[in-house]
């Protein structure tokens, strides 16, 4: 099945096109024609699935549709409440792709920054609003956020809300809505407690599940460098002297982070381009067709911009920052390997990423291979960052250079060709 057989409109249909995106994922396929007839949805699916667009085209959708309010009067139509930060900020990435051809706005809002930019865009006018619990209730206190009009509502990993203690709040947000609207739940597990809230805020709701990716193609090889962050940049170059890897997809947590790296790879004679949300369409196509030509040896991207890419023959895919959503890992490794050829992915673990790792090997399960021969090797206090006893060790060789007795030394302070 294609997008254009789902009944998604013209203007949706051209960004997701823009986006590399032609078939719908199984949530997408089952949801969301269920959602644009105007039904509740009950979803049990993980992050990783889709789920975000099975939930932002139908929103997108239903909100394009002329509305008569008071002049002057632009209200939030749409409510999108999530546990954390990270999440948030990708969701409204999500809205800010599939809407691009819509004249809808959409904010993001949490806690932890400065109020003020959030609260001069609700001035302004808000359709769509992504917001944390916390944050959210504190707006509303301050009179700065109003809900009376919204006419959806989606809660997004209930079952995490439920273990980060967000339920009391998640009620209170409850009970500021119009009781006649259209409601979305998504959790990834089904335990009483998220039934009982279910059952409280849904009405007689379609059901869709779907099993998440969790397992990664037996023809990838897979490393683990433990590193220090300050040690990040100099082990990528280290590792790019190795003329084996032709080409080879580099992932970071952020855009800032992505264009950094671009720019260190540069100084030393590497040819690199970065791929996130922040660059327009024009830009994104041309350094994915560079790299797709191999005309750029290190295409840089953010997890939301790397949804669709796909390069034939990509064998290196290097984690240059652990995902904090364990899916994500499995999709990110899941660019190389494919069509039975082999692959490689590495991944860079400083400490603070020692609990995503937990994650990544419970949900793949399996342990990754440690390679500890490269030159930046450093060991944690594995109790201390909650990571598991038990990880295997590699003392060989996991590529074809040479790991073993190099020194440790700066490989931004000089330049070289590549």
């Amino acid at each position: 099945m294609l997008f254009n057989q789902l009944g998604i409109i013209e203007p949706i249909l051209q960004a997701l096109k823009e986006e590399n995106y032609t078939s719908p994922t199984p949530i997408q396929e089952k949801a969301i024609p269920a959602m644009l007839s105007g039904s509740d949805l009950l979803g049990c699916a993980q992050t990783g699935t889709g789920k975000t667009a099975a939930f932002a085209i139908p929103i997108l959708q239903s909100l394009s549709k002329p509305h008569a309010f008071k002049p002057g009067e632009k209200p939030i139509r749409a409510l999108i409440l999530t546990p954390t930060r990270e999440l948030a900020i990708q969701i409204e990435d999500s809205f800010k792709s599939y809407g691009k051809h819509l004249r809808l706005n959409h904010l993001v809002v949490f806690g932890g920054v400065n109020q003020n930019p959030q609260v001069s865009a609700l001035k302004r006018g808000v359709d769509i609003l992504v917001a944390t619990p916390g944050r959210l209730l504190d707006l509303i206190s301050q009179g700065f956020i109003n809900l009376k009009e919204v006419e959806i509502f989606v809660l997004d990993e209930a079952d995490r809300m439920l273990d980060m203690g967000f339920v009391v709040d998640v009620k209170r947000i409850i009970t500021k809505l119009p009781s006649k609207r259209q409601t979305f739940f998504f959790s990834a597990t089904m335990p009483k407690e998220i039934e009982l809230l279910a059952n409280a805020i849904l009405s007689n709701p379609v059901k869709v599940e779907v099993t998440p990716v969790s397992s990664t193609a037996e023809t990838i090889n897979q490393s683990l460098f433990f590193v220090e962050k300050q040690n990040k940049k100099s082990l990528l170059a280290f590792l790019l002297e190795d003329t084996n890897i032709k080409s080879v997809l580099v992932f970071t947590r952020t855009k800032h982070g992505a264009d950094k790296i671009v720019k260190e790879l540069v100084k030393i004679g590497v040819k690199a381009e970065a791929i996130h949300g922040n660059k327009s369409q024009n830009a994104r196509q041309r350094a994915l067709n560079n790299f797709k030509t191999k005309a750029t040896r290190v295409l840089v991207a953010t997890d939301i911009a790397a949804r669709g890419i796909d390069v034939d023959e990509l064998s290196y895919v290097i984690n240059y920052d652990l995902p904090n959503i364990p899916e994500t890992y499995v999709h990110r490794i899941g660019r190389t390997g494919r069509a039975g050829l082999s692959g490689v992915a590495f991944s860079f673990c400083e400490e603070e990423e020692v609990a995503y790792l937990k994650d990544i090997q419970k949900l793949i399960g399996l342990q990754i291979v440690v390679n500890d021969t490269h030159p930046y090797h450093t060991s944690f206090n594995i109790q201390k960052s909650n990571q598991p006893a038990a990880i295997k060790r590699n003392n060989n060789n996991n590529r074809s250079g040479n790991y073993g007795g190099a020194k440790k030394k700066n490989h931004f302070s000089r330049q070289r060709t590549n």
